[in-house]
């Protein structure tokens, strides 16, 4: 009987031992979490704020970091929240970035945690709705921070977790985001030696993580051009010169500069214009349009050619017509491309696919739309990637889009998320330690 015994403890003790692997531990306590990752979320959901006016949700960040041990620096580039974990041994530090704010847009979805709150934005009063996910990635990265503070112990280096407002800009004449994080020295004391991001993606299959090497999210300026003419009376048109035929006439030939001035096949680039504002009356002439859009490149090289392009393209246009155009880039935004390192990619790839399952993990292609995260790649290296949310059985095409009213997530991709950003973590420093050796 005590021989029994002492086997069956034999045995317990070696799956015991098997079963505890750093990897392991995470993997089982993203499990537990996962509930009260979906819970965090559905909060935030249903009390979005706006960029630089995050601060129930700072508030809240904070309190459960300070409740874990960690050191906490709240009022960061205005209401960004900062936490340190130092693990048991020293190493890299990794910092694991989090965006926290939502957007002007009224919600729609049928979902009972739906935002009901209004705010002001830019002078109107609008709904308030995390329409990008930002919710998610805000419940997921305190989910990991919960995760690793259990295992301190065991980390071979130090995790920073940054929390950060404002990704999607903020009113002109203000500050804010990471280009401002970055700025108040936030990679700094200590000194972060890689960092980490996701973005769910609404039209990604749930529990799939997409990345790429290079260029992944494109680089963002608005611009804004006023033309000036003269006006007249609508009904003698040559006694003016026509700010709108100008305005048109601008706007067409700026639509040649992605077909025939990049390289197509080799990058993607974009010339919206998505705003023209100029008249109020069908009979007048007016002296004055203003038009606003926005400009995405995947090179820093291709980025200057648009901007130089647009400048050139519309001033001349202008000219010819005899008016003026006044040509401002960037006007309020601007995001560098968001550049995943080539080697930090490939080094980290095992670790996305031991996370999602290799068959879940797939090489995408470029965004046309753009991330600040890039801010922070400017300074150290970084690998940002997309987390699926997309309900299985669902076509993308059925799928409402980022940014709109009707947007929805899956949240059983959520786990997938957590372990991935806790598997990356100490990964890298596992990795760095084993080179040491």
């Amino acid at each position: 009987m005590r021989y029994s015994i002492l086997l069956l403890f034999f045995y317990t003790s070696i799956s015991f031992g098997q079963a505890v692997t750093l990897r392991q531990k995470i993997n089982i306590a993203a499990a537990k979490i996962e509930q009260k990752v979906i819970d965090w979320r559905r909060d935030f959901h249903q009390h979005p704020e706006l960029g630089n006016h995050e601060v129930r949700t700072a508030q809240i960040i904070a309190e459960h970091l300070q409740s874990l041990g960690m050191e906490v620096q709240t009022g960061v580039a205005h209401t960004g929240v900062v936490a340190v974990l130092k693990g048991g041994r020293p190493g890299p530090v990794v910092a694991l970035r989090a965006d926290m704010d939502a957007l002007p847009i009224t919600e729609r979805t049928p979902v009972p945690f739906a935002s009901k709150l209004t705010a002001t934005y830019n002078g109107k009063s609008t709904g308030v709705m995390h329409a990008c996910g930002h919710d998610s990635h805000v419940a997921m990265l305190m989910g990991v921070a919960e995760i690793l503070a259990a295992v301190k112990s065991e980390l071979k280096g130090t995790v920073k977790f940054i929390f950060q407002p404002a990704e999607e800009g903020v009113p002109r004449g203000e500050e804010g985001g990471a280009e401002l994080m970055v700025k108040e020295g936030v990679l700094n004391n200590p000194g972060v030696d890689v960092i980490f991001g996701l973005h769910i993606n609404a039209g990604l299959p749930v529990g799939k993580i997409e990345y790429r090497s290079g260029g992944y999210y494109a680089s963002v300026n608005d611009v804004k051009i006023i033309v000036k003419g003269r006006g007249a009376h609508g009904a003698y048109p040559w006694a003016s010169v026509d700010p709108i035929v100008t305005a048109a006439q601008i706007i067409n030939n700026l639509q040649t500069i992605i077909s025939r001035n990049l390289a197509v096949t080799q990058n993607a680039g974009v010339v919206t214009i998505g705003s023209i504002n100029g008249g109020n009356r069908s009979n007048i002439i007016p002296e004055e349009v203003d038009m606003w859009g926005t400009l995405r490149a995947l090179t820093p090289v291709d980025e200057q050619t648009i901007i130089e392009r647009v400048k050139q393209i519309a001033t001349k246009t202008a000219e010819s017509a005899g008016a003026t155009a006044e040509v401002i880039v960037p006007y309020s935004i601007h995001y560098p491309v968001t550049f995943n390192d080539a080697a930090l990619t490939a080094k980290m790839l095992p670790s996305l696919q031991l996370s999602a399952g290799a068959a879940n993990v797939v090489e995408g292609k470029a965004h046309t739309g753009g991330e600040d995260f890039a801010f922070f790649q400017q300074k150290v290296p970084g690998l940002f990637f997309n987390l699926g949310a997309l309900p299985a059985g669902t076509s993308p095409k059925e799928a409402a889009s980022h940014h709109t009213p009707d947007f929805y997530l899956d949240e059983s991709g959520f786990i997938v998320g957590v372990k991935a950003l806790a598997n990356l973590a100490t990964d890298y420093m596992d990795m760095l330690q084993a080179k040491k050796k």
